[in-house]
């Protein structure tokens, strides 16, 4: 690196993707001084961040990211008065100084106080995905960020308020706890994505969260809410994704469903709701149609990483996640709570649905036949209720199935093998006590007989068969002796042969002689 010390004179610096590891903090910040673009990016730099970088106020321009710096970022970022772009991130590139991106970038500790001073200026944070951890302070309300995202950290404490102009808040997968804010709706009426999953949260979802009449993303998954869940959240037209999965709400689900007009992924899985499963839920008209992802949401999705078209869809048995998909993704799951009465046949209306989990349960009645309007079906999942009778024949035309659980219920009758349902394996429809034929070992009633008759129409095929061939033979064997036996015999004696064709003549003459007499008879008579 000494060579560098030499060039006094340069105001660039480009050594990205280079190859280089080692320290940056031996380089000497004096002969830099002209420097205003440096680019050390995608190397394997290991060491704290480069504070000799501080010193150089003709900088313009930073990009240290996809390194292997760590620590805390030290202060003075905020006193270099000609920065317009910051690249820190690990994995992403930052577009100005009013986007700061620094998630995956092995972080450790709390956020220092100096941090908030350059925060004034920010619009877009986002510290995903470190080690970060402590309080966040209550000046976070002060600052005028548009979209920030803290989510996989070590945050704690109660939740903190942003200001009124936030349009995205991602704290999921931290260890917030308390109750969210009473008042939040009120507090940032213009919010589009608010995402709680996977902290300790208790209580209730305010009533204030009615508010947000532009909310698009709301998941509070994986906390411990209780009762029922508000009917505020009706007043949502925009939503399209409603993530509650894993708490512990009760009672019935009393939705309009035809006032989320929007929703494509309803995730109420793993609560203790009760009662039936509302027909209002064939009235998600975005189930029903094509959707695409509006270019105003994939600017933004692709600008900030917490918002980036991402879904965990828990399929399969297993949790997976949908990259840059979700806006495609359109899927049911209410599995794991206490659902009762029949099977919601309104369902079938959903000619979009993609994934349908309502395993775990305690639906009963039939699969409705016209089930095959679920065209784009790709995961169905009905295990472990009281289903009866018999499986629909129409689910032989689901072509894009590829996940099927029918097991723990009470079909009965025949397994309709045809078509997509011979790619099942036995699991998909085990523990159903009166079902039978392929693929489970048990067989149906009057196969064996079924197999015993066809054996026996083989048979009698095989014997008719056998009959006619020698039936045929015979005849020809018999054919061929009557004419050639008379040559045969003949042909040993001359005078044998001789008698014989003078007795053949004779009856020739004589026919001949009564079949003129005849023809004269007829002549005569027709004179």
């Amino acid at each position: 690196m000494e060579v560098f010390n030499k060039l006094s004179f340069l105001t660039e610096l480009h050594l990205q993707d280079c190859g280089l590891s080692g320290s940056i903090s031996s380089l000497n910040p004096i002969i830099f001084t002209s420097l205003s673009i440096i680019s050390i990016s995608s190397n394997s730099f290991r060491s704290k961040f480069p504070i000799w970088l501080l010193n150089l106020s003709s900088l313009v321009y930073i990009d240290v990211s996809s390194n292997k710096l760590y620590g805390q970022i030290s202060p003075g970022l905020e006193e270099l008065p000609n920065l317009q772009h910051l690249y820190l991130s690990k994995n992403k590139n930052l577009t100005g100084i009013n986007t700061l991106a620094l998630s995956n970038a092995s972080i450790s500790g709390s956020i220092p106080n100096w941090f908030w001073n350059i925060s004034s200026q920010l619009r877009f944070l986002s510290l995903s995905f470190n080690k970060l951890q402590g309080h966040l302070p209550n000046q976070l309300s002060r600052i005028s960020l548009t979209f920030i995202d803290f989510s996989s950290n070590l945050f704690e404490g109660s939740i903190p308020l942003p200001n009124p102009g936030c349009l995205g808040l991602d704290l999921s997968k931290n260890k917030f706890f308390g109750s969210i804010p009473a008042k939040i709706g009120e507090s940032m009426p213009n919010l589009k994505f608010l995402l709680f999953s996977g902290n300790q949260i208790t209580g209730i979802i305010p009533e204030s969260i009615g508010y947000m009449s532009s909310l698009e993303i709301l998941d509070i998954s994986r906390n411990s809410l209780t009762t029922s869940i508000p009917s505020s959240i009706i007043a949502f037209t925009s939503l399209r994704i409603l993530e509650l999965r894993s708490n512990a709400f009760s009672g019935g689900l009393l939705f309009y469903f035809s006032n989320l007009s929007s929703l494509h992924t309803l995730d109420l899985a793993e609560n203790n709701l009760s009662g039936s499963i509302p027909s209002t839920l064939g009235d998600l008209k975005a189930m029903a149609k094509k959707k695409y992802l509006s270019p105003y949401l994939y600017r933004l999705y692709i600008s900030f990483k917490s918002f980036e078209d991402s879904l965990t869809v828990k399929t399969k048995g297993q949790d997976l996640e949908y990259i840059e998909f979700l806006s495609l993704v359109v899927s049911i799951d209410l599995s794991s709570s206490n659902y009762s009465g029949e099977f919601p046949k309104e369902i079938t209306k959903l000619s979009t649905l993609m994934i349908l989990n309502l395993s775990r349960n305690n639906i009963i009645g039939s699969i409705p036949q016209n089930i095959w309007r679920l065209h784009e079906l790709t995961s169905l999942d009905l295990s472990s209720n009281n289903l009866f009778e018999i499986i629909s024949s129409s689910m032989s035309s689901l072509t894009f199935l590829g996940y099927l659980n029918l097991s723990n219920n009470n079909f009965s009758s025949k397994i309709p093998f045809i078509e997509q349902m011979t790619t099942f394996d036995e699991p998909a429809f085990a523990r159903n006590t009166c079902l039978c034929g392929p693929p489970l070992i048990a067989k149906c009633q009057g196969d064996d007989l079924d197999q015993r008759q066809g054996k026996s129409n083989i048979d009698d095929e095989n014997d008719n068969g056998f009959i006619d061939q020698w039936f045929y033979l015979s005849i020809g064997l018999g054919f061929a002796t009557g004419i050639l036996s008379p040559f045969f015999i003949l042909g040993i004696k001359k005078s044998w042969c001789d008698a014989y064709f003078n007795v053949v003549d004779k009856i020739i003459d004589k026919s001949l002689g009564l079949r003129r007499r005849g023809t004269i008879g007829r002549n005569h008579r027709w004179q």
